[in-house]
């Protein structure tokens, strides 16, 4: 495993040094100027820049995207209220030992991340609907509003890639879990393939994370009327559709966090879970014996 490791990063190497050679020998015999390498590279990324006035206008004009949000906002919505009145929501005991998995530090920075992206769901969903409101100030409240979300969302996002990057890397059980959903389509407590985090919260960290990073970007971009109008179109159309792949995955996030499981708003609040939910939905969690407290005393 680890010669073919080493095989794949040699040849990768090699093939960047033979290109990058070629690149800069083809720059030596003809040098550009640095308008037309930044042209040049811009076109390899995009395309021609002047399709994407069509294609926005035709999106946009047709108000598709508020289309697309509304069909995200009902329809998923449906679907988590069908899995609670068939399947319901999952119980454990809270009367027994609890298990320390957020920090004080993580809670807070958890919270200001949650503020913020329901902030920035909310008032992005009432801005890509602004023609239905008929716009006026009640949409530039809500573009106001999104920029000061998106402004407390930057150190948050920061901080939650640091804080959780290392729980949050794929694992061999994570494929097992996706087979059987976590084990939310039963109603059978068993245990579940699971470390600290699970594969459901994986997908969302490694969605809401760098995409919200790319959001915050595109987001900075569209506000920027200096820049070329069809940088700013390209930038809206991958702020929209990257918004409604983060607006699922939210809406997912937020009906597994606070009604799939009973009581596990309290957790967030607290940073214990209790044992019997981390020994059913993260089996594989390894955590120290410091990180448990007994239940209160009763006399």
């Amino acid at each position: 495993m680890q010669r073919n490791l080493k095989a794949f990063i040699l040849f990768g190497a090699a093939l960047i040094w033979v290109c990058g050679g070629g690149m800069a020998m083809a720059m030596v015999m003809n040098p550009p100027t640095f308008s037309q390498y930044f042209g040049e590279l811009i076109f390899y990324i995009t395309g021609d820049w002047e399709k994407w006035g069509g294609l926005f206008t035709f999106l946009q004009g047709n108000q598709y995207f508020m289309y697309g949000f509304l069909l995200l906002i009902t329809v998923i919505p449906a679907i988590f209220a069908m899995h609670l009145l068939i399947v319901g929501a999952k119980h454990f005991d809270h009367s027994g030992n609890q298990i320390l998995f957020f920090p004080l530090f993580a809670r807070i920075v958890h919270f200001i991340g949650a503020a913020s992206f329901s902030a920035l769901t909310i008032t992005g969903l009432l801005i890509v609907s602004g023609q239905f409101f008929d716009g006026g100030s009640f949409i530039r409240l809500a573009r106001f509003i999104h920029i000061f979300a998106a402004i407390t969302a930057f150190p948050a996002v920061i901080s939650m890639l640091i804080i959780w990057f290392k729980d949050m890397l794929p694992a061999p059980c994570d494929i097992k879990w996706i087979f059987i959903l976590g084990g939310y389509l039963s109603k059978k407590k068993v245990p579940v393939p699971a470390k600290k985090f699970n594969a459901g919260q994986k997908m969302w960290f490694w969605c809401a994370i760098p995409g919200g990073l790319i959001m915050l970007a595109t987001g900075y971009i569209i506000w920027d009327f200096s820049l070329p109008l069809d940088i700013i179109r390209m930038s809206t159309l991958l702020h929209n559709v990257l918004g409604m792949i983060i607006v699922a995955f939210f809406l997912t996030h937020c009906y597994m966090s606070i009604f799939a499981i009973a009581g596990s708003l309290e957790s967030m609040k607290t940073g214990y879970k209790p044992e019997e939910e981390v020994h059913i939905l993260h089996s594989l969690h390894k955590y120290k014996e410091s990180d448990v407290i007994p239940p209160p005393a009763h006399h």
